[in-house]
């Protein structure tokens, strides 16, 4: 018998074993159209989860929800050109609008359109030209829309949730009268996402901004969160773009100002997508499979019936009914206990270790000596799979609300020791080198001071590491760049990424 469930573990093939989990869970596969991926429903319910809590949090600071269109004239992107040229290589394009039956019996396109359409990599430029039309007036501001949709980039080396040709997304894009309106709009939403990160994902988060290099295309500045995976990389979890008026330009999205005049709005965008769920499968899972944060788990409770003959069968299904309504009765951050019964006519063990695999919080397992001794065998998906502890039936439900607050306050907790384990202050560009030596194994945060200059770029680039953000909290200690010796305000964190 294999010791765990899911092979390679993570010492062994970290990168093997974060898709056997996904497998294993019944997240996702890959789909016939290489680069993209088929969302299972165990998958798209996670989806839904993290979809509905954020999209509570954007509608509670004001935001409200519309659709724009798929395809975006190839035009409009090249009225920015800094944003063109950052999307270039990762665009699809749409030639031609139909097909016709060729004298071989296979299919060719025809109808050349006379202007390509480019499938969106992001929305800022078809959102750009609506906001021309819409706005006039400075009544009219702010502009505060969010969009759930789907995005294409054309991605080589894909992996299913972090990189994906197609993926799924929300993206913020909002207009102002003013720098420090759009500038403060930018600081909110990267709060939101850095409370969603680590609230409800149970994910400690790094949160500032990106060096030049790193910017999103046309923005003025790029600010992010960024979390460490169980291998010691960084994920980029979430970005929010202050733009300026690069793109009111580009797109002439104009007011008219309360003193008359005319003014060019100043915008935002941000945007987090369905590569949270290969962020939580890194933070919190095991060598036994997915590890779902309570807040986020479609399941919280799923209830077990244990029973050998058809009256067993009917006093413990009725017991396990009792227990699921008394659960739906009883709430945990705001929402009632999400339990199921899986009375699904197949093996006790198997069933289990299916919700082992799949992350559900909390399992009950009720049968014949359970209802005759007033208790419920309770596992918890946080502890080894065998450890289990008696709790009696009566209170269980009661007790829930405490339980999931223990096992999620502890996934974040565990995360954030992790994180802390594997970071380090550097002061020269010899720990550089060592802190991220290959053949040492090392690896993690790296918090030093460096100059945003291509002589850390040279450093860096062959290392395979970059300056993911420099942090806005902590100490404000000013220091010399490690690489040049020019003086920097802040130390930044370096790492390897996804």
């Amino acid at each position: 018998m294999p010791e765990h469930a899911i092979s390679p573990t993570r010492v062994q093939d970290y990168p093997e074993w974060y898709q056997q989990v996904v497998k294993a869970a019944d997240l996702a596969e890959q789909s016939p159209v290489r680069g993209c991926m088929v969302i299972k429903p165990h998958g798209y319910a996670v989806w839904e989860r993290m979809q509905g809590i954020l999209d509570g949090m954007f509608k509670a600071t004001g935001h409200q929800n519309a659709y724009f269109p798929l395809f975006i004239p190839l035009s409009y992107l090249e009225k920015e050109a800094e944003h063109v040229e950052g999307f270039a290589k990762e665009c699809a394009v749409v030639t031609h609008h139909r097909l016709e039956l060729g004298p071989d019996g296979r299919l060719i396109p025809t109808g050349k359109l006379e202007e390509p359409l480019v499938v969106r990599p992001t929305s800022e430029t078809i959102i750009g030209a609506m906001y021309a039309k819409w706005i006039q007036s400075w009544r009219d501001l702010p502009v505060l829309i969010n969009q759930w949709a789907n995005v294409v980039r054309w991605e080589m080396r894909p992996r299913v949730f972090l990189r994906t040709a197609e993926f799924l997304w929300q993206e913020g894009h909002t207009a102002h009268a003013t720098r420090e309106e759009a500038v403060e709009e930018t600081l909110r939403m990267l709060d939101v996402y850095a409370t969603f990160a680590e609230r409800d994902l149970a994910m400690p988060v790094i949160k500032g901004p990106k060096t030049a290099g790193e910017r999103f295309p046309g923005a003025v500045d790029t600010y992010s969160i960024e979390a460490m995976m169980q291998d010691g990389k960084a994920l980029q979890a979430g970005t929010s773009h202050f733009l300026g008026q690069n793109f009111a330009k580009a797109q002439e999205i104009k007011f008219a100002g309360q003193s008359g005049q005319e003014e060019y709005c100043w915008t935002t965008s941000w945007g987090v997508s369905t590569r949270l769920i290969g962020a939580v499968i890194m933070t919190h899972s095991d060598d036994d499979g997915l590890v779902l944060p309570p807040r986020i788990a479609p399941t919280q409770v799923v209830i077990l019936p244990i029973h050998r003959t058809d009256e067993e069968r009917t006093a413990v299904l009725d017991a396990c009914r009792v227990l699921e309504r008394e659960l739906a009765a009883t709430t945990y951050a705001h929402e009632p206990v999400r339990a199921k019964i899986d009375a699904r006519d197949m093996r006790g063990g198997d069933k289990v270790w299916q919700h082992v695999k799949q992350g559900v919080p909390v399992r009950v397992e009720i049968g014949p000596r359970d209802l005759a001794s007033g208790a419920v065998s309770v596992t918890r998906r946080d502890r080894p799979p065998k450890e289990r502890t008696s709790v009696p039936l009566a209170q269980f439900a009661t007790e829930v609300p405490q339980l999931l607050g223990e096992i999620q306050q502890g996934l974040f907790e565990k995360a954030r020791a992790f994180r802390d384990a594997k970071s380090a202050r550097l002061a020269t560009q010899a720990d550089i080198l060592d802190f991220f030596a290959e053949a040492a194994g090392k690896g993690g945060f790296a918090h030093v001071h460096v100059a945003d200059d291509p002589a850390v770029t040279a450093l860096l680039d062959p290392l395979k590491v970059t300056v993911r953000c420099i942090p806005m909290e902590g100490p404000d200690e000013p220091g010399n760049c490690a690489v040049t010796g020019r003086p920097v305000p802040r130390a930044s964190v370096l790492a390897r990424s996804y």
